[in-house]
């Protein structure tokens, strides 16, 4: 049975800006299918909007077109969910919700973050891993 996870936001970030870590190893993984990858529309439309802010074409160098094809080829591997709201607040950041929402009603076994410490107060409660990106990585290569 294939992993099913939700990546943070950060993780595209990451991922974007460098092809020599484990989150672009990821979004290859992605891509390829080698793991179900679940995302609601709130999520999705933050990647796109973080993706394209100026600081962020800083890290990746890579145009908005650029953006929109890397987007476009993730939506067709993504499992589309949606969110309901009636047990928030969760986390400190109002921001992570949307995140944790994903993964929780996407039935998701792991949330794949840089930013693991943040998601953990609520992980637990919805028995949902936290994992890095090369945690993550680990796994699905142990796995094939």
């Amino acid at each position: 049975m294939k992993q099913r996870a939700v990546l943070d936001t950060n993780i595209l970030v990451a991922g974007l800006a460098s092809q020599s870590g484990a989150s672009f190893a990821l979004l290859e993984h992605a891509l390829l299918q080698r793991f179900e990858l679940v995302a609601s529309p709130a999520l999705w439309l933050e990647y796109e909007a973080v993706l394209k802010r100026p600081d962020i074409h800083q890290l990746h160098r890579l145009t908005d077109g650029d953006v929109d094809d890397i987007l476009n080829a993730l939506a067709g591997v993504v499992i589309a969910v949606k969110s309901h709201f009636l047990w928030r607040p969760q986390l400190r950041d109002p921001n992570d919700e949307m995140v944790l929402e994903a993964a929780v009603n996407g039935q998701a076994s792991t949330l794949v973050t840089l930013n693991v410490r943040d998601f953990t107060p609520a992980a637990g409660h919805w028995e949902l891993a936290l994992l890095s990106p090369g945690a993550f990585l680990q796994l699905l290569e142990a796995a094939s």
